[in-house]
């Protein structure tokens, strides 16, 4: 029993000293091996590892995944027309390099984060500072944010740092000048409004002209049309109704003073006074009689 002891003790120190030496390096680390307080390696790749025990070796391990920078506070960024705006922004970043990310901050993310935020601003400040409060807002806004990440990535390399992505997230006035902002714009608003108003009235009208001279121009056709087809339909019936009453002298005077008599009694109060020995009334004499003689 007094042995056994002993050498479990020995054991115990022995695995003890094992475990010391041995270290396990996860998908989501870096693990960085120091020796006698001396970068001796940087491990990139998971697995199981082994190393010399403490105070020969220890390791440093740093997070390989993709981390943020969500600014709390937004930042008081003046543009080009010296009109104010908060901007509230993030930032996506990675240590791509640990060896250097350790030299700069001594492994310290907290310090890392203040560095980077504070190049951010930098940057953000440069390109919206030479912007219109339209540009930021609206038009260039996508240009903005890759500007500044292009900006950033050149310093946080330095760093042992890569830049993933930057965003503004919201961009708001400051307080004491949204309403004039406000003012402004909905004047422009309106200014473009009734400018395509008077576009729109003048090419309704221009329109209109057009149509009422096409309008014009098919009526003129139309009646010329309608005159000569009139002018050729008379023409064709006068010809018929020579031709028909040519064949006939007597039935032709005979039909025309039919139609002069229903023209002149086409109402039983007209009233005509008419010698009955006149040429109007031959028809109405009796056959064979005398043209003086009045028909009964």
């Amino acid at each position: 029993m007094d042995r056994l002891i002993p050498a479990v003790i020995g054991l115990l120190i022995a695995l003890a000293a094992l475990s010391s030496c041995m270290f396990v390096v996860k998908e989501r680390d870096y693990a960085v091996v120091f020796a006698l307080g001396e970068i001796k390696e940087v491990i990139r790749e998971p697995g199981l590892y082994f190393k010399l025990p403490p105070p020969f070796q220890n390791i440093v391990y740093f997070d390989k995944r993709i981390l943020t920078i969500d600014n709390p506070d937004a930042e008081r960024i003046q543009t080009s027309e010296k009109k104010n705006l908060l901007i509230d922004s993030f930032v996506k970043w990675r240590i791509s390099d640990p060896r250097t990310f350790y030299v700069t901050f001594g492994g310290n993310e907290r310090s890392a984060q203040e560095r980077l935020s504070a190049l951010v601003r930098d940057a953000m400040n440069a390109s919206i500072n030479r912007r219109t409060v339209n540009d930021v807002t609206s038009k260039e806004r996508d240009k903005i944010m890759q500007e500044i990440r292009t900006n950033v990535s050149v310093p946080a390399k330095a760093l042992g740092v890569e830049i993933m992505d930057v965003r503004l997230k919201r961009v708001d006035f400051v307080p004491e000048i949204s309403e004039s902002v406000y003012r402004r714009m909905e004047a422009e608003r309106k200014r473009v409004a009734n400018e395509q108003r008077s576009i729109g009235a003048a090419e309704g009208e221009k329109i209109r002209a057009d149509a009422d001279r096409q309008r014009e121009v098919i009526l003129a056709e139309a009646y010329r049309q309608a005159q000569q087809a009139k002018g050729e339909g008379d023409g064709a019936a006068s010809s018929i109704y020579a031709n028909a009453f040519g064949q006939d002298r007597d039935f032709y005077n005979f039909y025309k003073s039919l139609e002069a008599y229903r023209e002149s009694f086409a109402n039983k109060s007209d009233v005509l006074v008419v010698d009955p020995s006149s040429e109007f009334f031959k028809y109405f004499k009796a056959p064979g009689a005398s043209s003086a003689a009045p028909a009964r």
